[in-house]
């Protein structure tokens, strides 16, 4: 995939969440949220607080959803971000 973003704006690929709980109960899909987290796969040349492969947290009603290749990402604002996980 070749994308890169404009202004301070990331492509992140959305990481899944767990879809049965500890006691082996499944969630079926239209119970589930999606996922406020993340793996960044393309940054900007004006963002320089992140890089390809960090784990961010975002707001679940943050970016715009889009598809390259039958994959889905989110377009994020820099500033829809709320932190990177694990640095």
């Amino acid at each position: 995939m070749n994308f890169q973003p404009l202004g301070k704006r990331v492509l992140v690929k959305r990481v899944e969440e767990a879809t049965t709980t500890m006691s082996g109960i499944i969630i079926p899909d239209n119970a589930q949220e999606k996922p406020s987290r993340g793996e960044v796969v393309a940054v900007s040349k004006e963002v320089t607080e992140l890089v390809n492969g960090n784990q961010v947290l975002f707001g679940k009603y943050a970016g715009n959803e889009v598809s390259f290749e039958g994959t889905k990402y989110m377009v994020l604002e820099v500033d829809d971000i709320f932190g990177i996980i694990g640095k």
